[in-house]
């Protein structure tokens, strides 16, 4: 696998976007050892980054993998210490999909390789987070990492129901200002379209680990449901999943309204 599966443009506003499960790149000395090609890459962020793609026309900066989250997941703690202790999740290197099938075909990923991947993929890619941060601060009183997510309405393994279309995660409000949070928030609900704040998805590894609004560096993770996209399945399966990107994804205003917010937020900053 050739070395541009890091992708990062640089902005002058205040805003990184990051995108650490878009992609799908399996590398091809993995690929055999995963039970199909499709489980692999099953839980993508489907077109996330498209979906996003106004971003730089407000000056954001975005970085974005494009390793599959099977390979390793780029918003996991690298220790592998649960972020969600007592509930569903996948690992770092997951052994499993959301719904539980196993992904390898024989044995899963041990330490060593864990940490051979981790230090090939992982590591590069919050260094570029890091770097991006570092470089936006000297010229920004505050920055706002916004991590950028999606996942299907419906994953009984994971939650019960049917997902709300906004799931905004702030660390229970300790990754970011209140008043970002509240911006956002208020988009969200003005929308008409079902939100939650710090629900089941509170942020994951990225969030909670920049998120440092005191030294001027905020965080805050947006996980969309599909639906809001995307035509969503009832039973995903080879033959109709990933579903195509929608012409015009009805949530399209209210995310343009919510990164507009999000500026507005990091520019009045003293």
């Amino acid at each position: 696998m050739s070395g541009d599966w890091l992708r990062i443009a640089r902005g002058e506003a205040p805003l990184i976007l990051c995108f650490p499960h878009g992609g799908t790149a399996i590398p091809e000395a993995l690929a055999a050892r995963f039970m199909s090609p499709w489980l692999a890459r099953k839980d993508a962020d489907w077109w996330i980054e498209a979906l996003y793609g106004f971003g730089a026309e407000l000056g954001a900066t975005t970085i974005a993998t494009d390793i599959s989250r099977s390979v390793i997941d780029m918003n996991r703690d690298p220790s592998g210490v649960s972020l969600y202790p007592g509930q569903a999740t996948t690992e770092l290197c997951p052994t499993t999909s959301f719904d539980g099938e196993p992904l390898y075909r024989g044995d899963p990923p041990g330490a060593d390789e864990i940490e051979r991947r981790t230090a090939t993929w992982f590591a590069p890619y919050h260094a570029a987070i890091e770097a991006e941060i570092a470089r936006l601060r000297a010229v920004h009183p505050a920055v706002v990492v916004y991590d950028c997510h999606s996942i299907r309405s419906h994953v009984p393994r994971l939650f019960d129901g049917e997902l709300p279309q906004f799931n905004i995660g702030t660390n229970s409000g300790r990754s970011c200002a209140p008043a970002l949070a509240d911006a956002v928030e208020a988009v969200c609900a003005a929308s008409g379209f079902g939100h939650v704040r710090d629900g089941r998805f509170k942020g994951g590894w990225t969030t909670r680990h920049y998120g440092r609004p005191e030294a001027g560096v905020h965080a805050i993770q947006m996980e969309l449901a599909c639906r809001g996209y995307m035509t969503e399945p009832a039973s995903p399966d080879e033959s109709n999943w990933p579903s195509p990107l929608d012409a015009d994804p009805a949530i399209l205003p209210t995310l343009r309204q919510g990164i507009a917010a999000v500026l507005d937020f990091a520019k009045g900053c003293p």
